[in-house]
Parts: C-alpha cells; structure tokens; sequence
C-alpha cells in the first residue's frame, strides 16, 4: 500500500515537471510565477499576480490553460464594467416572450481577471463570490461553474490613479500572491530570440482536467505531521503577536493573517511536497510558500512604511523568529 501511494506521489511529481517544461517553452524565466500558478490551480486556489505590464503575465496564465486544455477567458477589468458584464444576465427572447440567461465570461476553466483594482467594487465583489463559491447566481436560479475553475487576477503596482484598492477582506480570498520582477539581461535577450519572430509557440497538452484533478488527491495524500502543523500554526499566530518584548519585528505589524492563512500554508505547503516527489511535508516547504501566502494577508504598520520595509522583509522576519521543528 506505502509503495503504491509513493508511486503515486512521485507520477504526481513527474507530471508537474513536465508541464512547467512545458510552460517553459513559451515563456523564459518567470519560475516563480508558473511555480504559483501550478500550486494555485492544484491546491483549488486562485492567484493574484502583481507586476508591471510586459512581464508575460497573461501569456503565463493563457500558457497554463494550453497546457491542460481548459478552456480560457479574459476579462479587462475597467471602471465602467458591471458585475452582469462578468456573471452573466437574463435576456428577454421575443420568440417565445420569456426571460433565458446568458452566461457571462466567469463560466470557463481558467479565468484572467486583468487589471482587478481598475474595476469598482461591485464588480469585485461579483468576481470574489463567485471564486468564494463556485457558483453564480443569474436570475432565480443558481449555477455551477465549471471544475477546474482558476482565477489568476493582475495589478499593475505603479498606476493609481483610477484604481479602486482591493480591501485586506478581499485580497484574504486569494491563495497565494505573487510578485513578477523584471527579467535578467540574459533571459530578455532569450526573449528577443524565441518571441520576435514566433510568438505563438503551440504547446503539447500535458494535463487534462481529470489530471488536474488527480495532483489534487495527491496532494490531499501528502502527510504533514503534527510537528510541521503546530509549525504552520506559530509562525500565521507570531504575525497576530503585539507584545514586543516577545517578538520585535510585530512592530512591523499592525493586523496579522487570519486561520484562513493557516490553511492556505498547509495546502500550499503540501503541493510543494508533491513538486519534490515527497509524501511529507519539510519544514522547507513551509517557508517557500511562505511569502506567497502571506505577503497580501498582513497589514503592515506606520513603523513598516517609516522605515520603507515591504511584507516580505517582514515575513522573512517571522520566519527568523519562529523556531523551526
């Protein structure tokens, strides 16, 4: 029985290995980025991708949905859309004199909300109740949306103006957070030379949505002992810390994550156990994913800005802080 759940584990393994190759034949670099999108849609979360604009984003995410033939939509979030825009509505039918619903672009596997904080809030709020839920309601009636459902979600970080801020509550729902840098020198010029003049590179399908959902029983099946859990559980709780005394850096913070930061960790942390081709959690994978999972569920204080530490530093500060199993 232990044989064959580590063969598992280690196919399981193997399978996402070859669709980040994959991936990687259309896009150069990034790694960090195709790691948070595969740990995303295997964990059943959703991502939220941070970054200028002409990073790859969106031919990451359209090069995730090649890879595991899901259908792909994308939505240009501006301030004039309506949560019907992206739901869906009813409309009125003359040939028969009845109300149909025509369902809006959320209905698909995985979805680019581009731009998210350029929409009001109604309209992300409609986008958040539906990767809450899973369901849209059009009418009187309520449907399903389709399994896989994935949500990568961007903000362009350098433009303010005509943006409306995700709140903290909000921003809580997505699993992880990632941040996308400028490419090195050497990975840009690899860019001129695979891009310029083919820039629709065609991907082999790696994964099917029966795949997708395979890596995530195998990831339910990967072991984290109570050790790892107690683990998971100090290091969200040393962010929620306001004594000083006990642990300095909580200067740095004026709110701290919530349990649902415990849960994201334990999640992620085992997905990135599956990538290893291990049936158990490290304390590795633990502070890998960390980052990601936290850097958009902590409230940074005064202190913080004063002193221009992002949530990063900060985190990486918890890390230092916590003792590790």
């Amino acid at each position: 029985m232990e044989k064959a759940n580590d063969k598992t584990i280690g196919d399981a393994g193997a399978l996402i290995a070859r669709a980040r190759d994959e991936i990687g034949r259309r896009i150069v670099g990034q790694a960090d980025l195709i790691d948070a999108l595969l740990t995303g849609i295997i964990a059943g979360g959703h991502v939220l991708v941070e970054g200028v604009p002409g990073l790859a984003k969106t031919q990451a995410v359209k090069a995730l949905a090649d890879v595991t033939s899901a259908s792909f939509k994308r939505i240009q979030f501006t301030p004039d859309l309506l949560p019907a825009d992206l739901t869906g509505t009813m409309i009125y039918r003359s040939q028969t004199g009845e109300f149909v619903p025509r369902k809006g672009p959320v209905f698909t596997n995985v979805l680019l909300a581009d731009e998210i904080n350029r929409a009001p809030a109604k309209v992300q709020s409609a986008l958040l109740e539906a990767m809450a839920e899973s369901h849209v309601t059009i009418g009187e009636r309520t449907y399903p949306l389709p399994e896989p459902f994935f949500v990568m979600a961007t903000q362009n970080p350098i433009e303010q103006e005509g943006t409306y801020r995700l709140p903290e509550a909000q921003l809580d729902r997505f699993l992880l957070k990632a941040k996308v840098e400028y490419p090195s020198p050497a990975e840009e010029l690899a860019v001129l030379d695979r891009m310029v003049d083919a820039p629709d590179i065609p991907l082999n399908t790696v994964l099917d949505k029966e795949g997708i959902l395979r890596l995530r029983k195998a990831a339910e099946s990967v072991k984290a002992e109570e050790s790892i859990r107690r683990y998971i559980v100090s290091l969200v709780a040393a962010s929620r810390v306001k004594d000083r005394r006990k642990l300095p850096f909580s200067r740095y913070v004026e709110y701290g994550a919530s349990p649902r930061a415990s849960l994201a960790l334990y999640r992620c942390a085992r997905v990135q156990a599956l990538y290893e081709g291990r049936n158990f959690v490290l304390p590795e994978d633990v502070k890998s994913v960390a980052p990601l999972v936290l850097r958009h569920r902590i409230v940074l204080s005064y202190e913080a800005e004063a002193e221009q530490l992002d949530a990063d530093a900060v985190i990486a500060g918890l890390l230092a802080a916590v003792s590790v199993p």
